[in-house]
């Protein structure tokens, strides 16, 4: 059994990914909370005000949600560095975001979401 402050960051995964496993055999996650990590990732990408052509790609990044919607932390995971500042002040100009879904949060009070970003 996985400990409950990582449950929030897998599930977010799951919902972000295709399901590698049939329908019936996928973890439940409902439509609001689908909607609202579809919101975060959209919100964040619509963020980035340094588009330059050529000069973009993707990184990976784990974002910290507290329960009111305020952000607790960014890290990048995997991609270039100058990227992922990019990234982080894309995170930073879109928050605050709106509460978590109480589903998605950990008992400390606050969920991850663990995604990738192209930046363009």
């Amino acid at each position: 059994m996985l400990p409950l402050s990582v449950r929030p960051l897998l599930l977010a995964a799951l919902m972000l990914s295709a399901p590698l496993a049939p329908a019936s055999a996928a973890p439940r996650v409902d439509a609001p909370a689908k909607a609202w990590v579809a919101g975060i990732v959209n919100r964040i990408g619509m963020a980035d005000r340094a588009a330059a052509p050529g000069r973009g790609g993707q990184v990976t990044v784990r974002v910290r949600i507290e329960a009111d919607g305020a952000l607790g932390g960014i890290v990048l995971e995997e991609g270039p560095a100058a990227l992922g500042e990019r990234a982080a002040r894309a995170v930073q100009a879109a928050a605050p975001f709106p509460p978590p879904p109480a589903g998605l949060l950990t008992l400390e009070g606050f969920t991850e979401l663990s995604f990738p970003l192209t930046l363009r």
